[in-house]
């Protein structure tokens, strides 16, 4: 607490704020302010990107070939997605077309990475704001046994196993070196799971944490490395030989492919999915946290069915825009008109030539402008309090048509459950699951819905993997084997001036790049990624962005331990930068949560 309690509340007329800074378990820096009302409940929030690296810059004067090995270190973590929309909008630039097998090998790389980051994310980013590890020392084994054989036929359930899962954990603990599991909100009042169900959510924690590092090997296979693999601007780097001449990929690498894609299908299929409805059984009464953005959803579309058709009817994960909760209409997307996505910085720390006009990311300028305002607590070096009402944010602040929008898996959840007839798995999933929880609709928006919608995700996605790995095995089988087109690969064969757009679904939404060439350079770059849209500061006309608005009225049942604060935030995954815990050589603590 402060010690100056009459201070405070002059300078805060909205209620006591909580300061949580930095947000662990994201990709990046993230600065989350809150206001408390008598009851604790939240009834103002503050996004603040605490990060500025400037990579848009950097890609200025250089070749566009080359954009995407640049573009992709915007994140450790979805690298894949980067570096796709990166060579998507260099071949729309220059009309540069792409093989069939191209085409495949780029989806069954994104699908790998959709399953992968999703395990990652529900297991070792936001499960441990369900689950509380210390409860999982009072299980019974046994009845940990018998409940993960209700769950599913996953073979690691005997009670021998969970026994030696709760040894280790107790080893952990008496040793004072949680290690995975330090630092954490344990015995806090929200927590709701029996010590059965954490104790075999540790176990399959632990069991993914492993598994994670070989579904990667997909990217290691196509791309040659991973994080960050290799990717070519008109197809794929991956020759294919049956035979490996050459170090081509050939039958051994593709039936090791083949061996990850179904082992992820049933590890997903018997943990991960069995898991999500056990655990969302304990908390149904978590259905707040949508937020007004979770009405204004958004996607762009992604896993085209045939090469170099990148319109809404070749998708196999939907496009379009919902506003205002009409279900009823999806709008269409055009990510070349100025008057659909516009950027804006009143409460960014930018500077625009005109303050309150918003650029299309054609137009787009990225030019820091770092200034605090009147009303911030606090210095440059140690702020307590920032001005919302001035610049705050080294986020922007996209907008559709005007309006903020939330993308990601709930976004396309909810698209896809609107278009049955080209999207059937969508509803069929959708519907099931919340058949199982005894839960309407509507549920779906909320902190609860937005991480089921990326449970039921992964499983299309894992299915999705199969059959395109099948596609490619079928086209190679007819005597195809091209995954390259260098007909338009050099300089020599483009205009003088030419822009484009790539885009993508990433796995926390809608991804955007967009790019002006001049004379064979880069000569602007601009991308808008998910979690610029959602977590965007207040814009020009004061429209708060998708973290903020999800965060209101939410109850917090210990402001000392905000854990309703990050159960809302990790149910969006945020990724703004790669980042990680901060500890010193002897483990003291280097940031806390304020309570002010």
């Amino acid at each position: 607490m402060t010690s100056n309690e009459a201070e405070v509340s002059k300078i805060d007329s909205k209620g006591r704020r909580v300061v949580v800074d930095p947000v662990c378990r994201i990709e990046g820096h993230l600065r989350i302010e809150v206001n408390l009302d008598n009851s604790n409940v939240i009834r103002n929030a503050v996004s603040t990107g605490t990060m500025w690296r400037g990579l848009e810059v950097i890609l200025q004067g250089r070749d566009p070939r080359d954009a995407w090995a640049f573009a992709q270190r915007i994140c450790g973590v979805c690298t894949g997605p980067h570096a796709l929309a990166s060579v998507r909008s260099v071949e729309d630039a220059l009309s540069i077309k792409i093989p069939e097998n191209a085409n495949t090998i780029r989806n069954i790389m994104h699908l790998n990475l959709f399953v992968h980051d999703h395990l990652v994310h529900f297991y070792h980013l936001h499960s441990l704001d369900w689950v509380d590890v210390i409860s999982a020392l009072k299980a019974d084994p046994k009845a940990t046994s018998e409940a993960a054989q209700r769950q599913s036929s996953w073979p690691m359930s005997s009670p021998g196993y969970f026994n030696d899962v709760q040894t280790r954990l107790k080893k952990f603990i008496e040793s004072g070196q949680l290690g995975l599991f330090s630092n954490a909100y344990w015995g806090n009042p929200a927590y709701k799971l029996p010590p059965e169900i954490n104790l075999l959510a540790v176990a399959h924690y632990l069991e993914a944490l492993d598994f994670q590092k070989e579904i990667i090997k997909v990217h290691t296979i196509f791309g040659g490395k991973n994080p960050h693999p290799n990717w070519l601007v008109g197809g794929v780097p991956c020759p294919i030989n049956l035979e490996g001449a050459g170090g081509a990929i050939n039958i051994e690498r593709l039936n090791m492919i083949k061996t990850i894609i179904d082992r992820s299908a049933e590890f997903v299929e018997k943990v991960y999915l069995p898991d999500l409805l056990t655990i969302a059984s304990y908390y149904k009464d978590w259905l707040h946290g949508g937020g007004i953005a979770s009405k204004n959803l958004m996607a762009y579309g992604e896993i085209p069915i045939r090469a170099n058709d990148y319109t809404a009817g070749n998708f196999q994960f939907p496009r379009g825009a919902i506003i205002n909760g009409n279900l009823a209409e999806i709008h269409d997307i055009d990510l070349y008109d100025p008057s659909q996505i516009q950027e804006f910085v009143t409460h960014s720390w930018y500077k625009y030539p005109t303050e309150n006009v918003g650029l299309h990311p054609f137009d787009g300028i990225t030019n820091p402008d770092f200034t605090l305002g009147p009303n911030t607590v606090g210095t440059k070096t140690k702020v307590e309090n920032f001005d919302e009402s001035a610049k705050y944010s080294w986020i922007k602040a996209p907008r559709w048509k005007g309006h903020p929008m939330e993308v990601g898996p709930l976004a396309r959840i909810v698209l896809g459950y609107m278009q049955p007839k080209q999207f059937p798995f969508y509803k069929e999933s959708v519907d099931s699951v919340l058949n199982k929880l005894d839960l309407p609709f509507e549920a779906l928006f909320s902190t609860l819905g937005r991480t089921a919608a990326r449970g039921i995700e992964t499983l299309y996605c894992a299915k999705l993997q199969q059959e395109q790995f099948d596609k490619l095995m079928s086209n190679i089988k007819a005597g195809d084997i091209n995954t390259a087109n260098t007909e338009k690969w050099y300089p020599s064969s483009w205009p003088t001036e030419a822009r484009g757009v790539g885009f993508s679904e990433a796995p926390r939404g809608a991804l955007g790049h967009w790019l002006k060439i001049k004379d064979t350079k880069i000569e602007n770059y601009q991308c808008v990624v998910p979690t610029t849209w959602n977590a965007s500061p207040r814009d020009h006309q004061g429209q708060i962005g998708a973290y903020e608005a999800a965060l209101l009225n939410t109850p917090v049942a210990n402001p000392e331990q905000p854990l309703e604060i990050l159960r809302t935030l990790h149910s969006f995954d945020p990724c703004l930068a790669c980042a990680t815990h901060i500890i010193d050589p002897n483990g003291a603590e280097m940031s806390v949560v304020k309570i002010l």
